[in-house]
């Protein structure tokens, strides 16, 4: 079945909520109305949305505000923002893109033009579809099911090392420093010790047994990598 994109609409006269709500029902979106901010941060709070449409002026703390405090929150910041207002001054503008906003649109707006803006800032955010199963050799990786095996055997790992050898195992035959993995594996909003992650590779490895383990190597003064050496990666199955 396919997953119908979500839409919050943070506005506060009904009128044009409702509006653009009915438009995006009939284009194969599915609208969420709030009409302040704090409506708007409960809805975050439960749901990620796939895009926000905000407006400038707001009863308590604006759009302005509200997309400033999004952009740079760790779970929100790489939603889409749309403003929607009166204001259609350049200053107006330039201020509400440097506020974080993807995309500005005056009032009043066509709604086509809306959709068409709606579709475009999905497009730009849409993720690179990352394989599912990943096979090296006698090592296999299920991000769906988060099995891992090698010689056909289970292997345990907790979140963390699942998430690091899922990221060298799609990546392979790649040295990456340590901050780079802090980066791809922790996030960039994490503040940790590059040595954590020499922690994390320990245990990996000892999860993996000795036979796999000798598959992650370390590159003296430069990082990890995971190889199969003269095999590398068999197969590469897409998500469906």
């Amino acid at each position: 079945m396919r997953r119908v994109p979500a839409v919050l609409i943070v506005e506060d006269e009904p009128a044009i909520a409702e509006l653009i709500s009915v438009n995006l029902r009939h284009s194969g979106f599915r609208p969420i109305w709030a009409m302040d901010s704090l409506t708007a941060q409960a809805e975050l709070d439960a749901v990620l949305p796939d895009v926000i449409l905000l407006d400038w002026m707001l009863p308590g703390e604006s759009g302005l505000v509200l997309a400033k405090r999004w952009r740079a929150h760790p779970r929100t910041k790489s939603i889409p923002i749309i403003m929607l207002t009166a204001r259609g001054d350049e200053s107006d503008r330039v201020a509400g893109l440097d506020a974080g906003a993807d995309d500005y649109i005056s009032k009043p707006f066509s709604t086509k033009e809306l959709l068409a803006r709606i579709r475009a800032v999905l497009r730009r955010r849409a993720p690179e579809q990352e394989p599912t199963l990943v096979i090296m050799g006698q090592l296999s990786l299920d991000a769906a099911t988060y099995r891992v095996a090698f010689d056909d055997q289970p292997v345990k790992l907790g979140p963390t090392e699942f998430k690091l050898l899922h990221y060298l195992m799609t990546h392979a035959e790649r040295v990456h420093s340590r901050s780079q993995l802090l980066d791809q594996v922790w996030g960039d909003h994490v503040f940790i010790e590059e040595r954590t992650v020499d922690v994390h590779v320990k245990r990996l490895r000892e999860a993996l047994g000795e036979r796999a383990a000798v598959m992650l190597e370390t590159v003296r003064g430069a990082g990890y990598r995971i190889t199969t050496q003269t095999q590398g990666v068999v197969s590469v199955s897409p998500a469906a």
